[in-house]
């Protein structure tokens, strides 16, 4: 199904659990299913997916994660559960609050330009 992680005869001892990593770039979008050993972390499995060497760009260890949507403050620390998704997510390239304030003053602009053309 996936690839297999962590064969060794003190792992055939550990419960193997199903997994995915999804990692997205707006013109490529890859799910990696893996096979890992209970106990494997968000950052573990998203190092086992090999999505770095997909995405040239990518390095798991400075990127953001999370698990179904939700952010991962702590990826070496979370451990997975069966069925779970890792995504991996891109670094913003424009902060989401410099773009409402710009919006903002463009709509004040406007408005202001509307009165003025109504003035004379």
């Amino acid at each position: 199904m996936g690839k297999d992680v962590g064969e060794s005869s003190s792992s055939a001892e550990r419960r193997k659990i199903n997994v995915e990593v999804a990692y997205a770039e707006p013109t490529k979008q890859v799910i990696v299913p893996l096979t890992v050993e209970e106990g494997c972390t968000v950052y573990d499995a998203a190092k086992m997916s090999g999505l770095e060497t997909m995405f040239p760009s990518l390095s798991v260890d400075d990127a953001p994660m999370g698990v179904f949507g939700k952010a991962e403050r702590k990826p070496k620390e979370r451990v997975l559960q069966a069925g779970e998704r890792v995504e991996i997510y891109r670094p913003l390239l424009v902060d989401p609050k410099e773009v409402r304030k710009r919006r903002a003053a463009k709509a004040a602009e406007e408005k202001q330009a509307k009165k003025g053309n109504k003035g004379g």
